[in-house]
């Protein structure tokens, strides 16, 4: 049994694993094209994870003001500097919208680590799961890259790697310098709220969401201050103070999906009403 297997929750050991899958698929369907996989130790931090299981820990969640977002797009930057991504993959998207006014503004959308993960429920491996702090993270060593979970999501959070690890990311070191290891082709990639950096800093006695070290690089580089990031659970954490203080907070289409994002926002061009509920 690998490291990975080890740390996960009794509940899933023993099941379908990528070794496993790789056999029936090339048995039934002579899928050569599998062995292209490579493995990789987890990068989501298996050693805090108990995989789905309920915690009394932090829940960790985003909040974005787009009234602030001037759409510089250096949370973009400053992921794919950190994860060592090409220019053409991105797990925070930013992009320009229109209000039914005419007014334009940005919306950025990373992971938004719902609660009711539509990803999670259709992973056939459990290569996607919920960590006990909430964060939807990824087990690359088990992704056999189905692809099951990109299309499942609504918040089209997630991203196919077609190619081979690059060895620079053109935004480093301008936005940051890689800190996890990368990925192998042909599987999907999603942003984890740096959850390395949460790990790492809650070892050191650091806050996430208050300490640099210890929070997203996104929410750390953003020039206007319009993210905000910390432990849900917490009253005085950064999150709670700035949702107890918006007027108006929506999580994207929450009311038509209830997939119980983590991730808030302030709508644009009011901070009374939600534009989003207009006609």
């Amino acid at each position: 049994m690998d490291e990975t297997q080890e740390n996960r929750p009794d509940s899933e050991k023993g099941t379908t694993s990528r070794r496993d899958f790789i056999k029936v698929a090339s048995a039934l369907a002579g899928a050569a094209a599998l062995t292209q996989f490579i493995s990789i130790n987890t990068l989501a931090g298996r050693e805090n994870s108990g995989g789905d299981e309920a915690s009394d820990g932090p829940k960790w969640g985003m909040f974005i003001d787009m009234n602030k977002c001037i759409g510089c797009k250096y949370c973009t930057y400053a992921c794919q500097a950190v994860n060592n991504l090409a220019n053409d993959m991105s797990y925070c998207v930013v992009t320009t919208e229109t209000l039914a006014n005419g007014k334009e503004y940005f919306l950025s959308r990373p992971c938004m680590h719902c609660a009711e993960a539509p990803c999670v429920h259709v992973c056939p491996v459990k290569a996607t799961y919920h960590r006990p702090d909430g964060i939807v993270a990824m087990d690359y060593e088990r992704c056999i890259g189905c692809r099951y979970c990109q299309v499942a999501c609504p918040y089209d959070a997630r991203v196919f790697n077609w190619r081979e690890p690059i060895k620079t990311s053109p935004q480093s070191p301008n936005f940051g310098q890689q800190e996890v290891p990368n990925r192998p082709r042909g599987v999907v990639e999603k942003c984890t709220f740096c959850s390395h950096r949460i790990d790492s800093g809650l070892k050191r006695d650091l806050v996430p969401g208050v300490d640099p070290q210890a929070t997203p690089a996104c929410v750390v580089i953003c020039p206007t201050g319009a993210r905000v990031f910390g432990d849900l659970t917490s009253p005085e954490s950064p999150i709670s103070k700035a949702l107890a203080e918006a007027k108006v907070v929506i999580r994207l289409r929450e009311e038509e999906l209830s997939t119980e994002p983590n991730v808030f926002y302030v709508p644009p061009d009011t901070h009374t009403h939600n534009p989003f509920q207009e006609g």
